[in-house]
């Protein structure tokens, strides 16, 4: 754990344009076709957005060699957004247990509120992290040859 854990009131905010990129039909070569579906920003961006906030909201408050994790997400998404508008994502910092982080999330568009709800990240040892990761692919390479 870092000298000053982030205080439990933590607040952070960014703001993005929604791009074609973003919406539903230009993620679709990730996760199969959806191209027919309407062009507004994509729950999985959504989610993402939230993620990269929390990120931005905690890096002061990290070692050299940590890193966080999102671990859980309970989150609505109650309104669509067209590409050109701005989406803020806003998150607050309401719990902290060791290294389990737990954070209030909304999103709003130029119009309303579109999403809103909580997710939680976990901090760990980036090189500890990464070896588990890489242990995991090499049993599962071993898997494939044997």
């Amino acid at each position: 754990m870092p000298d000053a854990a982030p205080p439990i009131g933590l607040r952070h905010r960014l703001t993005m344009v929604v791009s074609e990129r973003a919406t539903v039909p230009g993620l679709a070569t990730v996760f199969g076709n959806f191209s027919e579906m309407p062009p507004v920003l994509a729950t999985m961006a959504m989610i993402g957005f939230v993620e990269s906030t929390c990120l931005e909201a905690l890096r002061p408050y990290l070692g050299p060699h940590q890193k966080t994790v999102g671990t859980h997400v309970d989150m609505s998404h109650s309104a669509a957004t067209p590409v050109g508008l701005t989406v803020t994502a806003e998150v607050e910092l309401i719990a902290v247990e060791g290294r389990k982080l737990r954070f209030k999330v909304e999103c709003r568009d130029d119009a309303d509120v579109i999403g809103a709800g909580f997710h939680e990240r976990a901090i760990v040892d980036g090189a500890k992290f990464m070896a588990r990761v890489d242990a995991k692919a090499g049993t599962k390479a071993a898997q494939r040859r044997g």
